[in-house]
């Protein structure tokens, strides 16, 4: 009796951690579409992707990011602007898309070999967005150098991060603060 019930408490925790992976997927979606007007346009994207490492951990929090990229990479339009689609991931901006894998990554390695305070999850996403700058940086000017000609690296980085630099640091200490307030009631 007792291995009868492990088996169906197994069974409901794998469908929980399905169901908060869709919700973090569609979280992240969402705060996709939310575009703030400015010179250079900024979405909530980041902020959503802090919120769900956050919320539900590095490995469902990166799972859930995951199936945002795939649903996007399928057509789906989850991407900002309500776009979707393999080229999207393919274009200019694409490797900031999957540089969010990258922060997930980063998170768990951090959350997994160092003690799981809130002072190593927010140096996690702070090196993770790092390290998704890089590599979207990098893609940006592989891309465009493909199909624009020659740009220096200042340029790409005053085009695609140095404005999204305090942007993204503010919806960090958001999330930060929101997921201090959501972790108590859905765990």
């Amino acid at each position: 009796m007792s291995s009868a019930k492990a088996v169906k408490t197994r069974e409901n925790s794998k469908v929980l951690d399905l169901v908060y992976i869709a919700i973090g997927a569609a979280l992240i979606a969402i705060c996709s579409w939310i575009s703030i007007p400015t010179a250079v346009p900024f979405t909530l994207q980041t902020f959503a992707v802090f919120l769900v490492l956050l919320l539900l951990g590095g490995e469902r929090g990166s799972l859930a990011t995951l199936v945002y990229i795939l649903l996007g990479a399928v057509g789906v339009p989850v991407f900002a602007g309500f776009s979707g689609g393999f080229g999207v991931l393919l274009g200019n901006t694409g490797g900031y898309i999957i540089g969010f894998l990258f922060t997930g990554l980063i998170y768990i390695l951090f959350t997994r070999f160092f003690k799981s305070s809130i002072a190593v999850k927010i140096l996690a996403l702070v090196i993770g967005l790092a390290v998704c700058y890089a590599f979207g940086t990098a893609w940006f000017m592989h891309v465009y150098i493909k199909s624009s000609g020659e740009v220096g690296l200042l340029t790409v980085l005053g085009w695609c991060v140095f404005p999204f630099i305090i942007p993204d640091l503010l919806k960090m200490a958001l999330a930060v603060v929101l997921s201090g307030r959501i972790a108590p009631v859905i765990r």
